[in-house]
């Protein structure tokens, strides 16, 4: 009768458990009587022949008659997550958890939002030690009660792995050891303890099964693991978000750990003012993360020598000292939101292969980067403030040369500046070879200039412009002397109709009809004559600037005789000068004789120009023409002068 009843309570009960299966998220009330019930299906001897058929649950919570509830989040044959664990439901709790021994199939447990004593607590880890679990999630924990000693058994575990975050301990007065020996001294591979305000850790109290540490977000400080050698099998430390101020007190904490591969450090307050004392690193740490810190140029001095990845980025580097470290293992470099001005070089990292410098100061990059570096299968050099200019365009080439080594182009490439091709990527930035080669630019320059210096040189022969450059000397000082001598010495300021130039060789004509037809005819005409009216003592170039300026009017004789005269040169200039200074109308011209055009010396472009612009006066050959001839020009120069003058013209007559 006794084994009917048992089977039939049995059969109700496998019953009930498969009709839960096809409702998810539903409330289960059941009475204390039914989780005996449960409880007496497993055996003694921690097998789980009986339950591993059983189906799935996903049940909202559990309630037994005293009010004890929690929430089911995940139930399956190899996991379990529960939330709202407290004082009123963790001996129930522990009862379940005790059913899983060694050799069921339930590996991971997560409880999440449990607030317990401290003995609870260490009561559900004990617990769990000694159970089938391996992986223990625990989250939101709030420790009520007083910690005090506890003696934990570490013995015969299956554990793995043990995370812990956001613990809260809200006991203010404790000692240290009660606490932190606890998690010290486990005997598991993996233990993670999180955002937890942690402030300190002991050292295992003998050599540690701990590989994996994770320390993340706590305020550990540089008291950590010092002097601490029972962490001989750690591979992995991550002591992000920490309080950690010396990097040199860091590389002291591992210098211990004789299988420590990675560490990291990044996000705390680590600096390295480059003190005489040598850093000590594990010689087995391959992997260094030393990111967002406050660290200097001087870290190169201390870094481990066998790291093959190296994290330094959104530091306040400014640039790699060569000579300073040789880290021969490198591989990768991170150096990404720093102050470097230029991309470093491989002298210290001769097996680089790696290496970011993203979002730093870097305006024109080195161009030979791929040739000190060779090894380098990627640089990622984006989002600089790069200035398009011509020391950039070798970087620009050097991207083509590298055979898509320059991680992000060309997205990721622009200029910044000058402002007016800002946001221009450096694939569209083009300057020409003769902008940005200076030997050539140079050369072509230097052919320019020889080019512009014959060209000026042949004008200035052809022209005659050195004649002119001496001549306008010439006048100047004569100008000058003028102005500076006294008022009585000055003399009138006319004092002749007319000078006369024209060539020795056409004398006989101007002394036999020039001067006679002008000053014996009808009216008095003063000519200025170089023969007569020069001042004895002047220069001849001063006395025919006088003579143009005291004179009304300038008449030149023109023949191919004056054209091969070089003081009918210098009159002619003289007098031309004084047309264009004065604006004045001073010059005729007689034609004496026909002069051929080829005839006319290149640096007598001035008469060409006259003869072209301005009319002049043909010597006629027959003897009727010639008084309308001098009626004509006595009209040109007639004009009034002073009285002293007039009386000399009658004197003369």
């Amino acid at each position: 009768m006794t084994q009917n009843t048992s089977f039939l309570r049995n059969f109700f009960l496998y019953k009930c458990l498969f009709a839960l299966t096809f409702w998810n998220h539903v409330s289960l009330s059941v009475e204390d009587e039914l989780f005996t019930s449960v409880s007496n299906n497993f055996p003694e001897d921690g097998s789980d022949q009986k339950i591993k058929s059983l189906p799935l649950l996903y049940t909202n919570s559990y309630q037994s008659k005293h009010n004890v509830d929690w929430v089911v989040i995940q139930n399956t044959t190899e996991s379990l997550s529960l939330s709202r664990i407290t004082n009123d439901n963790v001996k129930q709790l522990v009862a379940l958890l005790s059913n899983f021994r060694q050799g069921s199939r339930l590996k991971n447990l997560t409880l999440t939002n449990v607030t317990v004593d401290w003995s609870a607590l260490m009561k559900l880890f004990q617990t769990v030690w000694h159970s089938s679990i391996e992986y223990f999630n625990i989250s939101n924990v709030t420790q009520k009660s007083h910690i005090k000693s506890y003696d934990f058994d570490y013995s015969g575990t299956s554990m793995k792995a043990l995370t812990m975050k956001k613990i809260q301990i809200t006991d203010l007065y404790f000692t240290q050891n009660d606490l932190y020996r606890i998690f010290a001294d486990m005997n598991i591979a993996d233990m993670t303890i999180a955002d937890s305000e942690m402030i300190h850790m002991l050292c295992p109290s003998s050599k540690s099964p701990f590989r994996y540490l994770n320390f993340l977000k706590n305020d550990l400080t540089d008291y950590l693991f010092q002097n601490c050698g029972n962490l001989l099998q750690l591979e992995t430390l991550i002591l992000q978000k920490n309080k950690f101020e010396s990097l040199r007190k860091v590389s002291f904490m591992t210098s211990r750990m004789k299988s420590l591969k990675f560490l990291d450090m990044s996000n705390n307050l680590l600096r390295h003012d480059g003190a005489d004392v040598q850093c000590q690193w594990a010689e087995s740490l391959s992997e260094l993360d030393l990111s967002s810190n406050q660290l200097v140029d001087a870290v190169f001095e201390c870094l481990p020598v066998n790291v093959k990845k190296l994290g330094l980025q959104n530091n306040q580097i400014s640039s790699v000292p060569r000579g300073m470290v040789e880290l021969k293992s490198l591989e990768e470099l991170n150096l990404a939101s720093n102050r470097l001005a230029d991309l470093p070089g491989c002298g210290g990292f001769p097996s680089l292969q790696f290496l970011n410098v993203e979002i730093n100061l870097i305006l024109t990059p080195s161009a030979d980067f791929f040739q000190s570096c060779p090894r380098v299968r990627e640089l990622q050099a984006g989002h600089n403030p790069f200035k398009c200019s011509c020391e950039l365009q070798a970087f620009i080439g050097l991207e083509r040369r590298s055979g898509g080594r320059l991680f992000g182009w060309p997205a990721a490439y622009a200029c910044e500046y000058p402002e007016g091709l800002r946001g221009t990527e450096l694939k569209d930035f083009h300057l020409s070879q003769l902008a940005c080669n200076t030997t050539l630019l140079l050369v072509t320059a230097l052919l320019l200039t020889l080019v512009l210096v014959a060209v000026v040189a042949f004008l200035c022969i052809y022209l005659d412009v050195p004649w002119y450059v001496r001549m306008t000397w010439q006048w100047t000082q004569t100008k000058r002397r003028a102005w500076h001598s006294p008022p009585e010495d000055q003399g009138p300021a006319l004092q002749f109709h007319a000078f006369i130039s024209y060539s020795e060789r056409d004398s006989m004509w101007v002394k036999d009809e020039l001067i006679p037809n002008l000053e014996r005819g009808e009216g008095c005409v003063q000519l200025c004559q170089h023969e007569r009216n020069f001042i004895p003592g002047k220069s001849i170039v001063e006395n025919i600037i006088n003579c143009i300026e005291k004179s009304y009017k300038s008449i030149f004789v023109l023949s191919p005789n004056f054209v091969q005269s070089e003081w009918c040169h210098y009159e002619l200039y003289f007098a031309h000068h004084k047309l264009f200074s004065e604006n004045s109308n001073s010059l005729i011209l007689i034609l004496l004789e026909p002069i051929p055009p080829y005839l006319i010396p290149a640096r007598y472009h001035k008469l060409k120009a006259l003869m072209a612009k301005r009319t002049y006066l043909e010597w006629p050959n027959e003897r009727s023409k010639r008084a309308l001839f001098w009626a004509n020009l006595r009209a040109a120069i007639s004009i009034n002068l002073s009285k002293g003058d007039e009386n000399l013209c009658d004197e003369t007559v």
